[in-house]
């Protein structure tokens, strides 16, 4: 138990120090998108730009709406990333962690979760903006959830297991990005859809809602907002790279293709436009929903006729 205990407490620290390079893999990318440099100044090649950036945030002074209710309001942002941190604990490590034989089904028990940070940030701080922001990011999240969901339950019924291990393991001839191109595409539009990322950032459109749920946050809170978000996006890396490009978690190759599909979401950032927002509703539920729902009559009916 105190080895499970110190090594998850390890895996946390390797994650959050990883959340502050990957924005500034984030800057760094879009600098060069837009035919700029990006951070350069602080240490080589702008190394120590994210330790910059943490202690500037961290020492910036504290505000506290006169009408926000206090408890929900200061809480809503450390539990959405304790929510983001205890997710981590389904990728199938070999040794030292908890090995997940329904580590599918607790992923997706976890990501439901993440819709109450969002909702009860936004009704705490008590201003239309961000109600209006949170509504909106927590109808986008649910609706892409389902994609999601019926998109793992494919896999769960190809590998007759709920268990990460079994999916990288069933991976060790052939990727499953081969075999299901078009749903791994889904898989990563839902995703980006589902971390409120471009091209589906409606909750923090500037024009009509100044930044969204988040609106009334300063300082340690707007951090632990946006640390949970990188956070996600890290851990949907790891997710996808598990599902669709296989591989043992302890190898260097998995970390290589981790990084790769961090790349591809920040590349979607840099280069598409926000979607119109009535398209929004429409690539859920008319796009998304009916390709996930018939890959998975297809591997359900494929597993009865083998079977």
């Amino acid at each position: 138990m105190i080895v499970t205990i110190v090594s998850y407490l390890m895996l946390m620290v390797c994650v959050l120090v990883g959340v502050a390079f990957v924005t500034l893999l984030e800057r760094k990318i879009l600098g060069y998108i837009q035919i700029r440099k990006g951070p350069n100044k602080l240490g080589i090649l702008g190394l120590l730009q994210p330790f910059s950036d943490a202690v500037k945030l961290f020492v910036k002074e504290q505000n506290s709406p006169v009408m926000s209710n206090f408890l929900p309001y200061y809480l809503s942002p450390v539990f959405g990333l304790f929510v983001a941190l205890i997710l981590w604990s389904v990728i199938p490590y070999d040794l030292g962690l908890v090995n997940f034989d329904m580590g599918v089904l607790f992923f997706l028990c976890c990501l439901s979760l993440g819709v109450y940070p969002l909702m009860s940030a936004g009704w705490a701080s008590n201003c239309k903006y961000s109600l209006l922001g949170s509504l909106r990011a927590v109808a986008q999240t649910i609706s892409y959830e389902v994609s999601l969901a019926l998109i793992l339950l494919s896999y769960v019924f190809l590998v007759s297991s709920f268990s990460f291990m079994e999916l990288s393991r069933y991976q060790e001839m052939m990727w499953f990005i081969w075999l299901t191109f078009p749903l791994s595409m889904v898989w990563l539009g839902s995703c980006l859809a589902e971390m409120n990322r471009t091209p589906f950032d409606f909750a923090e459109g500037e024009s009509e809602l100044v930044s969204g749920f988040n609106t009334e946050y300063s300082s340690g809170g707007f951090v632990l907002i946006f640390m949970a978000e990188y956070v996600s996006i890290l851990f949907m890396s790891s997710v996808a790279t598990l599902l669709f490009l296989g591989g043992s978690v302890l190898s260097l190759g998995f970390y290589m293709k981790l990084v790769m599909v961090s790349f591809a979401f920040i590349w979607a950032r840099g280069t598409l436009p926000r979607l119109r927002y009535d398209k929004l509703m429409y690539m859920a539920w008319k796009s998304f929903l009916p390709m996930s729902l018939n890959f998975l009559i297809f591997f359900m009916g494929m597993k009865l006729i083998l079977v």
